[in-house]
């Protein structure tokens, strides 16, 4: 039987919501071909009519997810600039967490540590979104003493991926939601708090002599 163009396209798409949540909820290895099929409501022997591989399945899941959360993301937030751009990105991905059930709606805190072994296929997808989310975000940030406003932006993504990543490491402990406070925390910092200069005793004048 011979499938339309579109039905092979809403079956493609099928099949990456479905990638998506497993990967997110169990990881790389988690996420077998068979249980993504089976999310998907289809066969296994379906799968190779559509990816090459899992790890093509991985990346083309990593592209989809940072090109819809880009959007998301930065969506209403270029009328801020600077330290706010920042504090504003920053809240809105780490109020993603539940601190109730230590759930997420991203993918990487399951995700970081498989992509360390992945394929450079893999990594290149993952890279590309980066860039992309980095290179659009970095119009908001004037530079500063010290840090560029791409570096400002690698920074607070990095310090946003690593934070949730430890919320869902910590999720059954109270320490978890102490992760996020602190992230958002550093990055609504100000200037160091000047300490007082300890005041020195002044030493004891000599005692004059007796005449």
């Amino acid at each position: 039987m011979r499938y339309t163009a579109e039905h092979k396209q809403a079956t493609h798409a099928r099949i990456l919501a479905a990638a998506e949540k497993l990967f997110r909820a169990e990881g790389f290895s988690g996420a077998s071909v068979e249980r993504v099929m089976r999310a998907a409501g289809l066969t296994v022997g379906g799968f190779y009519a559509h990816f090459a591989s899992k790890e093509a399945l991985l990346a083309e899941s990593l592209r989809a997810f940072m090109t819809a959360n880009r959007t998301r993301w930065l969506s209403g937030l270029r009328t801020s600039r600077g330290p706010e751009f920042l504090e504003r990105f920053a809240r809105r991905y780490l109020d993603q967490y539940n601190r109730a059930t230590g759930d997420t709606a991203c993918m990487m805190p399951s995700l970081l540590s498989d992509l360390t072994r992945a394929t450079p296929e893999v990594q290149a997808a993952f890279g590309q979104g980066l860039e992309d989310l980095v290179g659009e975000a970095q119009a908001q940030l004037p530079a500063r003493e010290g840090a560029t406003p791409r570096q400002q932006m690698l920074a607070t993504v990095a310090l946003c991926f690593g934070a949730m990543t430890l919320a869902r490491a910590t999720a059954s402990q109270p320490l978890a939601g102490e992760i996020l406070d602190a992230a958002k925390a550093l990055l609504l910092a100000g200037a160091p708090v000047e300490e007082p200069t300890p005041r020195v005793p002044r030493a004891r004048s000599a005692r004059k002599k007796a005449h």
